[in-house]
């Protein structure tokens, strides 16, 4: 499906609405945009579109109810204000839907939700059976209880994710900027918009900008989820949501914003999971002969292709495979401890039995559990 076709003919997107169409310091909330949003997409429904909307705006929320001024820093803090602010932010949409009788379903997720393959499986049917029912999913981040370690940091690459758990033709990115442009418009008049691009492009990691004050993404942000979300074939288009109906327009083919379609093509759901772990339990450092055989051949990862390794995981866990220079190349899951890995790393799969006492497997990572990553 071209670019195009995929805002007109498709029949599932994700939608992701930022802090800054939602909210403001002073006054929470701003229902009318909420509103807007809601007929926006009971008419999108009407045409026949599946919508999974993923929401920020409960940090603000929060803070207006806590009689908040400034964003506090401390993790805490901004815990507690997303458990309060969610429930009126749940409240709005829910309020605003009623009204074209459309039911919602409030979605939170943590990375080790979607990082444990049994509760990312569970997430994924329970998404699908509420777009079968015609409910609306409003999904977020669980702030409330998620720690440093394991957060998305931005609902951007949430809005990613989802793409991929829904296998959604688009992803819609909503912001307070026209779309990509070649500067930052904000820093300069000179910035031209992109209008077209490939999402696995590197030159558009260049032109990205930085996040703004109230969220805590921006375009760099945008990008990777662009790449996060072509892996299952879709379309991504940066748009902004100040922009009148800017849904119904980009549906009826206007050219708005910046569409990003999808790179090299679609990976198989499995290595979708693997390449969307935002973080690995250890590093694998291939050779050069190693990097090419992944990248060109599919090939599984052997002992003899891997020099070194960092960390500390166990058999099944996903860990990262970099090159020398330390860029990332892959992700998988491993069939081997971290100790008898580093055993075994650099020799033959034949000698694997002479070192260890047993040859579990030949590969260090079967091909079926490695997703190229860059």
């Amino acid at each position: 499906m071209t670019s195009r076709k995929a805002l007109t003919e498709s029949t599932r997107w994700v939608v992701k609405i930022g802090t800054s169409l939602l909210t403001d310091s002073q006054s929470g909330l701003n229902q009318s945009a909420i509103d807007s949003w809601a007929r926006q997409i009971a008419k999108l429904k009407d045409q026949g579109v599946d919508i999974v909307l993923v929401s920020s705006g409960s940090i603000g929320e929060g803070m207006r109810r806590l009689g908040w001024v400034n964003r506090p820093s401390e993790v805490h803090k901004l815990q507690t204000a997303a458990a309060v602010g969610q429930m009126g932010l749940m409240q709005s949409y829910q309020a605003a839907f009623d009204k074209y009788k459309i039911v919602t379903a409030q979605i939170l997720l943590t990375h080790a939700d979607l990082a444990n393959r049994q509760r990312y499986l569970n997430a994924r049917s329970t998404l699908r059976e509420l777009l079968n029912l015609g409910v609306v999913p409003v999904v977020n981040e669980n702030d409330a209880v998620v720690n440093e370690e394991i957060r998305f940091g931005d609902n951007d690459t949430l809005a990613a994710l989802a793409t991929n758990l829904v296998e959604a033709e688009c992803l819609v990115l909503l912001t307070d900027q026209v779309g990509l442009c070649e500067r930052d418009p904000r820093n300069s008049e000179l910035a031209n918009l992109i209008q077209y691009g490939k999402a696995d492009d590197p030159d558009l990691l260049a032109v990205a900008g930085c996040a703004g004050v109230s969220g805590s993404g921006g375009m760099l942000t945008k990008i990777k989820a662009a790449r996060k979300a072509s892996g299952s074939g879709a379309t991504t288009i940066i748009a902004s949501g100040k922009e009148e109906n800017i849904l119904r327009r980009l549906r009826a083919g206007e050219v708005l914003g910046t569409t990003l379609s999808p790179g090299s093509g679609r990976i198989a759901a499995r290595k979708q999971w693997l390449a969307g772990q935002l973080r690995g339990n250890g590093k694998l450092v291939l050779d050069n002969g190693a990097v090419s055989v992944l990248r060109e051949s599919g090939r599984s990862l052997l002992p003899v292709g891997v020099t070194a390794l960092e960390g500390s995981f166990t058999r099944g866990e996903i860990v990262i495979c970099v090159d020398h220079a330390g860029n990332e190349i892959a992700r998988g899951l491993v069939n081997y401890n971290a100790d008898e890995a580093r055993k075994i790393i650099g020799i033959s799969s034949d000698k694997i039995e002479t070192v260890l006492g047993y040859c579990g497997e030949s590969e260090l990572i079967h091909r079926d559990n490695i997703a190229i990553t860059a």
